[in-house]
């Protein structure tokens, strides 16, 4: 492997320095930008080298020590080494330049990042699960950085320490039943009043698995959940534990049950003061009619219906519509919302005017983002369309596209956007923008 001195100029969503040397780039991994470094390279590919930091000639001033034993080893964070103020400034670019580039627009203000806990956030997550008779036993844990061996760690810093704190006893209780060897993944979903673990078990559990898994789960607060097979097999070990899992929404007086498999935020922090600041920049009036378009469990959908007239959410799985309904009930929030499954990938203008007209629209998709719908939305005509989108993105590139339907063919405007630090450590860049419809002339 050849070393070479590389100037450092930014980095890419994966967390490493970008060089370029003779024209050709240079991703360097555990650089930072303004960094001189003398960096390995790993791989030559036509268009671009990859390399890793051997020592940093010149560190930037924004470089910190990583407070985790395993960063560098395990992959659940990609950014540590970075100030977490500078990792926001990063994520911030990386979003204005998605805009520029890929849309050809550009906000008329950047909104103030939302920022949360940087540490203790995370409240899903998936655990790889491994027999290592090597390594002393079963690991259980993210998966290396490179590669996909499971890292042996025994804590977690961007888990919540009392989830944290079950990494090492999960190791135990692994390698305490019949076949540890077929335990495959463990998946996390803290709640406000549980933490559910769904074990993912390849072969039969026994009679004493089962003693074991509700001993675990007495002793620490532990709802179990079991997966024998596909998605559709997943169970309660214990019917009496329906309905633990759920998260707050303090702030509009709600509860949200949930299932470990649904999706749901993994920073529940910053998922609430997402909520506000959509409502906020949403400008909402008591005699609005309000779409939430993806609304999955509701998450927007029934704090907009404490303050709206109308909600109507659309969510392209049922089983999550049906759970966003039952919780509208039991909040007594079904006069003023209403549901429907449909695949929002293939809708047109034809099935929005069927809708009705929107005052206010809230838009919160996948990373594929709402294609179809921001093109529905270009075609309608002035007097049919909602006044103002606050679109809510994990993904930079697909809201810049829509955002460049929005704007240059259906002549809204792209009155603000900022980042969203929901994933601190990592490149994720979650977002939210707002369109106002132009003024009638």
């Amino acid at each position: 492997m050849t070393s070479e001195v590389l100037e450092i100029e930014s980095l890419d969503l994966e967390a490493r320095g970008v060089a370029r040397r003779d024209g050709k780039v240079v991703f360097v991994e555990g650089a930072l930008p303004g960094e001189r470094v003398l960096a390995g390279i790993a791989r030559r590919k036509p268009s671009f080298d990859t390399a890793r930091v051997e020592r940093i000639l010149k560190p930037s001033s924004q470089r910190v020590q990583p407070p985790c034993p395993y960063f560098g080893v395990c992959g659940g964070c990609a950014m540590q080494h970075l100030d977490p103020a500078a990792q926001v400034a990063v994520k911030q670019r990386v979003l204005e330049d998605a805009l520029g580039h890929i849309g050809k627009v550009q906000p008329g203000r950047v909104l103030p990042p939302l920022h949360g806990p940087a540490f203790g956030y995370r409240y899903r997550a998936r655990l790889s699960v491994r027999l290592v008779r090597k390594k002393g036993g079963v690991l259980v844990g993210f998966r290396e950085r490179r590669g996909s061996y499971v890292a042996d760690m025994k804590s977690c810093l961007v888990l919540p320490p009392h989830v944290s704190a079950l990494l090492a006893p999960l190791r135990e209780l692994v390698g305490a039943l019949a076949q540890p060897d077929r335990i495959p993944q463990i998946e996390v979903a803290v709640g406000d009043q549980t933490t559910a673990l769904l074990l993912r078990h390849m072969e039969a559990l026994t009679q004493a698995d089962i003693a074991l898994l509700r001993e675990f789960g007495e002793r620490r607060n532990v709802t179990w959940w079991l997966q024998p097979k596909g998605p559709e097999t997943v169970h309660l070990l214990d019917k009496d534990d329906d309905g633990k899992l759920a998260y707050a929404l303090p702030e509009f007086g709600l509860r949200m049950p949930y299932r470990p498999t649904d999706f749901t935020q993994i920073n529940h922090a910053i998922n609430r003061t997402l909520i506000s600041k959509a409502l906020t920049l949403l400008a909402i009036q008591p005699g609005d009619r309000v779409a939430d378009l993806f609304c999955g469990l509701g998450n927007f959908t029934l704090p907009l219906a404490t303050v709206a007239a109308k909600v109507v959410g659309i969510e392209g799985s049922a089983a999550l519509t049906e759970r966003a309904l039952e919780a509208a009930r039991q909040h007594g929030l079904e006069s003023k919302t209403a549901f429907s499954t449909l695949n929002l990938f293939d809708v047109d203008v034809q099935w929005l005017r069927d809708l009705g007209v929107f005052d206010r629209m809230l838009i919160d998709p996948p990373r594929e983002g709402a294609e179809a719908v921001a093109r529905a939305l270009a075609a309608l005509a002035p007097a049919e369309r909602p006044q103002r989108i606050v679109y809510v993105s994990c993904s930079p590139a697909t809201l810049a596209r829509d955002a460049g339907i929005l704007v240059h063919e259906g002549g809204y405007v792209l009155q603000s956007a900022g980042v969203v630090n929901m994933f601190p450590h990592t490149g994720h860049v979650e977002s939210i923008a707002v369109f106002d419809a132009p003024r009638a002339a």
